[in-house]
């Protein structure tokens, strides 16, 4: 047997002499005459070694220096040290363990007492490395999951936005790195390999409200109008509105993140984002950093408007503010990562790079758990089913998990609830209850379809009806098999999902529905809102109509000193009380911001109904209080053309700003000029 190699560190021959007596029968030992020569042994060959035995003080660079030089390298984590010294004060021993020393041992030498506290700390590193290699393990093997449970959402999005697929991925892996540049440069957000980990991994929801827009508009090869764009703009708040409506695993902070992330990435640095105009740091770090990747993804990618830019031209769009302004540390990190960005948007997920990322995680648990493997394996089992199970509601879908040894079939709990199984099925080709929704002989074809995958082309899809309840419908199954790594590779099961097509139809329809309102105060959003204005007037040619723009008076300062969950409470309350004060055939929508939209056919007494609404609008929240100022533009002046009348309120409702807020103006010919003037006081 290969003996275990050791290190003696130590100025005086008697003393490495006398070590290497006691130990040589077991041990292959190598000796240093001091610490430069020590240091140049590890640095050749520290991965030969199994322990170092170090005096204190020695020519040239003492024990100190060793440790200190062992710590900037990184190899005191892999190499148990003993300090061997005749040097035993305090300060001299706490020093020694403060550098990460495992052991101290005290001249003269007793050979039982050094040969016991060698073997006791080559055991206690030998169980520290297995502890470490099994949470690496689990974390490596739950994480190669995850990957896979992506790679399936990523060709659910796929299934509305063809373009969406590789992107989803494209962002994980952009984001990954550019947190671990960032974590470099500054310790300003406090983030550790697992938080950069969670972050990259609700990345991949950051576009899941697109699934409410529609498919023209989504996918639209020019491009989009004023309206179009108002639409397409809204998914980023349906996106955190899915999120937070889900019934369960609130308070996870895979949750949290990914309600970040879908809501705020698309604001930006100086405050000219949306939907809610956040500034600086007041974006949360996980929404500014898949903010970055989704622009430069979106740049180097083809789309069906535009080719593909150079990295390099992506590169000086975003770093000119072409494409809005973001964090200049996070520029940096893009700008000093060329070969890194280019290389992670054609690499494998799971590489060398992510071992090695994995360690660092399994490392900190260790460390903050104090080796409780048993538990902290058992939480993150715990965490990955939270994950499948939250990734399954969004997305309404069947996810499972085939294995062939044994051969059993795991379910998401909204999988199993689904279809109405056990989340756990053994022997699942004899399950009785399985086969009644599959149909009599489908498992044995659908086993032998996905056998036929490669590890080149281990996807495959496939529409088929499952009989549940007493209904057939039909789903959409995408699966991925698994490999083992013998060579050739043989079959080891599959992961995916299903989709109920019908269902997913009419989500979409739903979701579309609610694409027509703004998502946080229910009223129609612009583009709906003139539609239906349009709609009125052409069966209406004959009736007088009033357009009114509301506009709340300051809304800056609600934000600014209250907060935006409070400016939101503000314009929900304003378009309440707008709903509340109109008829049910007058329209009502969000214009944009702080703006409502009002539309009313009249016949006697408008200016009496404007300023009653204008009234009835204001208030007092919390000891703010709201007021408003509205423009109104009238047919029988302007004509009965949308564009016109919406021009002309807008007049006058710069004239009401301009006048002292908190009031009403009727547009007349005397506010023709007024939008030509400079507008950047309001």
């Amino acid at each position: 047997m290969k003996k275990e190699k050791i290190l003696i560190a130590d100025d005086s021959e008697m003393n490495r002499s006398i070590l290497a007596d006691m130990l040589s029968d077991s041990y292959e030992i190598i000796e240093a005459e001091d610490g430069v020569q020590a240091v140049s042994i590890l640095k050749n060959s520290v991965a030969d070694l199994s322990l170092l035995l170090l005096d204190i003080v020695m020519p040239r660079m003492d024990g100190f220096g060793v440790l200190e030089a062992m710590n900037q390298n990184g190899w005191i984590e892999d190499l148990p040290v003993i300090i061997i010294s005749a040097e035993t004060s305090s300060s001299h021993v706490e020093r020694a363990y403060e550098l990460g020393a495992t052991d101290f041992i005290a001249r003269p030498f007793d050979a039982i007492i050094v040969q016991r506290r060698v073997v006791n700390s080559l055991l206690l590193y030998a169980k520290q490395k297995r502890l470490i290699s099994l949470v690496e393990d689990q974390v490596y093997e739950k994480e190669r999951q995850s990957d896979l449970m992506i790679d399936i959402l990523s060709h659910i999005m796929e299934f509305r936005n063809g373009e969406s697929g590789l992107h989803i991925l494209h962002v994980r892996n952009l984001t990954d790195l550019l947190l671990s540049c960032l974590v470099k440069k500054t310790d300003k957000y406090k983030l550790t390999m697992a938080d950069i980990s969670l972050i990259s991994t609700a990345s991949a929801l950051h576009d899941v409200g697109k699934m409410a827009i529609d498919e023209k508009i989504l996918n639209k090869p020019g491009k989009l109008t004023d309206e179009e764009f108002e639409i397409m703009k809204t998914h980023s708040a349906i996106g955190a509105n899915m999120i937070s409506d889900l019934p369960v695993h609130q308070q996870e902070q895979l949750v949290k993140t990914a309600y970040e992330i879908c809501r705020w990435h698309h604001e930006r640095w100086d405050g000219r984002g949306y939907p809610d105009g956040l500034k600086g740091d007041e974006i949360p770090i996980s929404a500014q950093v898949v903010s970055l990747a989704d622009v430069y993804d979106a740049l180097t990618s083809e789309r069906v408007y535009k080719p593909p830019f150079s990295h390099e031209e992506a590169v000086d769009m975003i770093t000119h503010g072409k494409c809005g302004v973001f964090n200049p540390l996070l520029l940096e990190c893009l700008s000093e990562n060329v070969e890194k960005f280019l290389a992670t948007l054609s690499s494998d997920p799971i590489d060398e790079l992510k071992r090695s990322k994995i360690r660092s995680i399994s490392e900190e648990m260790l460390k903050n758990e104090g080796g409780g493997v048993s538990k902290r394996t058992l939480r993150l089992l715990d965490r990955e089913r939270m994950r499948n199970n939250f990734y399954a509601s969004m997305t309404e879908s069947v996810q499972f998990e085939y294995g062939i040894n044994p051969s059993m079939i795991t379910f998401s709990g909204w999988g199993a609830k689904k279809l109405g199984v056990e989340e756990i099925i053994m022997n699942p080709s004899q399950d009785p209850k399985l086969n009644d929704i599959l149909g009599e002989g489908a498992w044995p074809k659908l086993e032998r379809a996905v056998r036929a995958t490669t590890p080149e082309h281990p996807e495959m899809r496939l529409d088929l009806p499952l009989k549940t309840g007493d209904a057939v419908r039909w789903y959409r199954l995408v699966t991925r098999s698994l490999w083992t790594d013998d060579a050739p590779p043989k079959f080891d099961g599959v992961i995916g999902t299903a989709m109920d097509i019908h269902d997913s139809h009419s989500k979409m329809q739903e979701l579309e529905k609610k694409a027509a309102r703004d998502p946080l105060t229910g009223l129609l959003n612009r583009a709906s809102a003139r539609e239906k204005i349009e709609f009125k007037m052409l069966d209406h040619p004959q009736s007088r109509f009033a357009l009114a723009i509301i506009d709340l008076d300051d809304f800056k300062k609600a934000n600014d000193i209250y907060g935006h969950m409070f400016g939101d409470e503000v314009l929900k309350f304003v378009a309440k009380n707008l709903r509340e004060s109109i008829r049910e055939s007058d329209v009502s929508g969000r214009f944009g911001g702080e703006e409502f939209l009002m539309f009313l056919e009249y016949k006697t007494d408008i200016e009496k109904t404007v300023d009653r609404i204008r009234r009835s609008v204001c208030g007092v929240i919390e000891n703010y209080t709201v007021s408003v100022t509205v423009g109104v533009a009238l047919s029988d002046k302007v004509g009965l053309d949308y564009e016109k009348l919406l021009h002309a309120a807008d007049a006058a409702l710069y004239a009401g700003k301009r006048g002292g807020k908190a009031q009403y103006r009727f547009y007349d010919d005397s506010m023709k000029n007024l939008l030509e003037s400079d507008t950047q006081d309001i």
